[in-house]
């Protein structure tokens, strides 16, 4: 059956962006006037939504490239500031730190990684971190930053990669705009009763309290932690991850910002969690994940009130979730995005990662001419496959520790990992080496902070390192490291640049 109308069921930054993005197909130029498309989103006032996902990460840049939006516009409108990085402190031990940066530690040499290259330096005496050789890491820790394309042009400098701090529920606003502007048309309601084909499953319609049946060929659930559509009326099931994940609680509440914005994001240890703060340019944006069986609610909401930094500028928003995934992310003629498909916590700031590669892998497999089994079994596959190595990396952060000062701390420690997970810390502390597969999002910079910066140390070098030459490695790294100084020492601090080039409306 031909897809004439798209419905997405629920708001908010999943719903929005679908919507937007979406939004391209029906106004380009290359649109079929003999099909048109009609997309309907359903969201409810009285519904509030999770909004608490502020953070982004680098691939999120292009989202805003999709649509066609100058990153200035929307940066004033939703209060942003730019991210370089996550710091986490009190992960490997408490009073330890690190910054697990964008971009890459220097650059490869004939085919060898940089860390591996470090490595055999440090070996021969060379006391020079490895942070010194990220720009990102040395412009967070100086507090300052600017794109690429304004700096001084020179060859041998290197790239500033970087993503967004953002307000949610202002960018859902702007994204709303847009895509009503492009002719998506907004129904106030909440959907009472799901109506299902009796021959295929199939959702033919979602029927609103006030008795408003909307119809649909194809439906994108971003109806939140509930899965109204791909869990209550298509029963899909869920993936339980809370073993490796043990968090399942989290309490958020925005404060008034002291001092300048940041240009990256907090992650702080406590004795059954971890404390998020993201900075933008009209607040904090605040949160307390925790694990309900080690702490209760009161406690966690003590802690996070006496680590903010500003005063609350809000009433506390308790949460409640299971970290995993749906068992189909696309099943039948329902596609799910953001929390309706899966929650991992935001530790690494995948959660609005998800959402746009969710709607980049629908916008790349959808077919108007109808939904094929071969679409969502590509979606499911793929999907599956981003899950869990992002989950890999997630566990990763909880194993790697020496804490001992808690039971929680206790059980991350010593619990089992997956296997894959195993494989690559055994890897890495055989001879430093970090295995990507195909497209996996975590680059071998991201593996190699995260496992130094919490005591996971490489066992040997790479022979191939050997094979480079002491002296000639020594002048390529002195280059990479007179660069980095010389680029941050170029960089306006980031309140200034913020100031300048995207002041919030």
């Amino acid at each position: 059956m031909p897809i004439s109308k798209i419905v997405i069921v629920g708001g908010g930054t999943a719903g929005w962006m679908a919507a937007a993005a979406l939004s391209k197909i029906k106004e380009g130029e290359g649109a079929r006037p003999d099909r048109p498309l009609d997309i309907t989103l359903v969201e409810s006032e009285a519904i509030g939504t999770v909004g608490v996902g502020e953070a982004t990460i680098p691939p999120f840049v292009d989202f805003n490239s999709l649509l066609g939006v100058d990153e200035a516009e929307v940066m004033a409108a939703v209060g942003g500031t730019f991210k370089l990085g996550i710091q986490f402190s009190n992960w490997g031990q408490v009073g330890q730190s690190y910054l697990h940066p964008f971009g890459q530690y220097g650059y490869e040499v004939d085919g060898v990684a940089f860390h591996q290259i470090w490595q055999m330096m440090r070996e021969h005496g060379d006391k020079r971190p490895i942070q010194v050789f990220s720009p990102e890491t040395m412009a967070a820790y100086f507090n300052r930053f600017a794109k690429s394309e304004m700096l001084p042009q020179r060859g041998d400098l290197p790239s500033i990669n970087y993503a967004y701090h953002l307000d949610a529920g202002r960018y859902a606003k702007f994204l709303r705009d847009f895509a009503e502007t492009r002719g998506v048309v907004r129904k106030e309601g909440k959907v009472a009763d799901v109506a299902l084909d009796g021959e295929s499953g199939f959702v033919c319609s979602v029927k609103l309290e006030d008795g408003t049946s909307i119809e649909g060929d194809l439906f994108v659930d971003c109806s939140g932690f509930r899965g109204l559509l791909i869990e209550q009326a298509l029963e899909t099931g869920y993936e339980d991850w809370t073993h490796w994940l043990p968090c399942d609680r989290a309490v958020a509440l925005p404060s008034n910002r002291p001092g300048p914005p940041l240009p990256y994001t907090k992650a702080t240890a406590h004795s059954a969690g971890w404390q998020w703060q993201v900075p933008l340019q009209h607040r904090n944006g605040n949160g307390h994940v925790y694990c309900s069986k080690y702490m209760e609610a009161d406690e966690a909401l003590d802690i996070l009130l006496a680590n903010i930094e500003g005063e609350p500028a809000a009433d506390p928003n308790h949460l409640r979730f299971v970290t995993g995934r749906r068992k189909k992310f696309w099943n039948r003629n329902v596609v799910a995005l953001g929390l309706s498909a899966g929650f991992m916590e935001p530790l690494e700031s995948t959660s609005i990662h998800l959402i746009n590669t969710g709607i980049n892998k629908l916008m790349a497999l959808l077919s108007l001419d109808g939904v094929d089994q071969a679409q969502e079994d590509a979606f499911n596959r793929l999907t599956a496959k981003e899950y869990v190595r992002i989950r890999d990396f997630l566990i990763l952060h909880y194993k790697a520790t020496s804490r001992t000062d808690s039971d929680f701390w206790n059980y991350c420690r010593t619990m089992d990992i997956p296997d894959t997970l195993e494989e690559k810390i055994a890897l890495f502390r055989a001879n430093g080496q970090i295995f990507r597969e195909e497209d996996e999002l975590f680059t071998a910079t991201s593996w190699v902070a995260v496992m130094m910066g919490q005591g996971i140390e490489p066992g040997g070098t790479n022979a191939m390192a050997y094979s480079l030459g002491r002296d000639v490695l020594k002048t390529e790294i002195d280059g990479i490291e007179q660069s980095i100084r010389y680029l941050v020492n170029a960089m306006p601090p980031h309140e200034q640049f913020v100031e300048k080039y995207c002041p919030a409306t």
